[in-house]
């Protein structure tokens, strides 16, 4: 199939060992229909990991790509390493990658390698967006390692998911473009999912959050400021042109939130890799 370079997306996934890194690759080489079977690292049986040692550990040692296509985009997929000991290798992938999924664990937050490969996608200016995984563990708090990206990695992050619940709790997410919640039904653990209105307890704090969104885009783009001052309220078309600019500017880190091993919020992940992350044309050309 002959896709346009402006549907090309060559990303990575980075992050700190053990936060999902590998998981929510294999999920989204699931959904893509790439793969009919689910991986698992504990299993050994992760299509990513296929050197001896990675299936026996249990860890990403040398970077893995692999294709898939989404809504009529063609995704290269590059795998990193998470572990300290493989630092060099994650920044060879980093020089060459369009865009980049940066991973936390929703427990553990931002984490020491996570800083490290963090400053290598600054150095090389790849663009980014977050997601917070493992929003199902117990300890996990979103809004708590929202924070951290701001902080300690200096990030102008804004969420575009909330999550509903968290850990055994943790049942969807939040869309606060669109302002509906998704669940992931139990049974077929997360694989079919339904939109709903949002809980009544929730609507409050969805209501902030995208208040907040659409004054930190409207902030970066001046079109926006034209429609604030006028009193006029953007449309979804017009915020999410405003996202995909600030995201390949490197002004603004949009910030996603999931359970990848019961396969929730991967499929939102994977439309946010194709709607804000550039394509090889919204690139400079990779120096030596």
């Amino acid at each position: 199939m002959d896709i346009n370079i402006s549907r090309i997306r060559n990303i990575g996934l980075m992050a700190h060992i053990d936060a999902g890194k590998t998981t929510v690759t294999e999920r989204m080489l699931y959904f893509t229909g790439k793969s009919h079977k689910i991986g698992e690292v504990h299993d050994g049986q992760a299509v990513m990991d296929w050197m001896t040692q990675e299936q026996e550990r249990g860890i990403t040692v040398t970077s893995a790509a692999s294709t898939t296509t989404w809504k009529n985009h063609k995704i290269n997929i590059v795998d990193t390493p998470g572990h300290v000991d493989f630092t060099a290798e994650a920044e060879r992938s980093l020089r060459i990658l369009d865009g980049a999924i940066a991973l936390f664990c929703a427990v553990g937050g931002v984490q020491p390698q996570t800083e490290t490969v963090w400053r290598q996608a600054e150095k090389y200016g790849v663009p980014r967006i977050a997601f917070v995984n493992k929003m199902d563990r117990v300890g996990a708090d979103f809004q708590t390692v929202v924070g951290e990206i701001k902080d300690r990695l200096g990030a102008n992050a804004v969420p575009l998911t909330l999550p509903i619940g968290s850990g055994d709790s943790f049942v969807g997410i939040i869309d606060l473009l669109d302002m509906k919640a998704i669940y992931y039904d139990e049974t077929p653990r997360g694989i079919e999912l339904r939109e709903a209105d949002i809980p009544t307890e929730l609507i409050y704090d969805a209501s902030r959050a995208q208040s907040n969104l659409i004054e930190r885009i409207s902030e970066l783009d001046d079109y926006l400021i034209e429609l604030y001052l006028e009193g006029a309220e953007p449309g979804r078309n017009e915020l999410m042109v405003a996202l995909r600019k600030a995201v390949i500017a490197g002004s603004l880190i949009t910030v996603f939130c999931g359970a990848a091993f019961r396969n929730k919020g991967v499929r939102k992940l994977l439309d946010a890799v194709v709607d804000y992350l550039p394509s090889p044309l919204d690139m400079p050309p990779v120096r030596r």
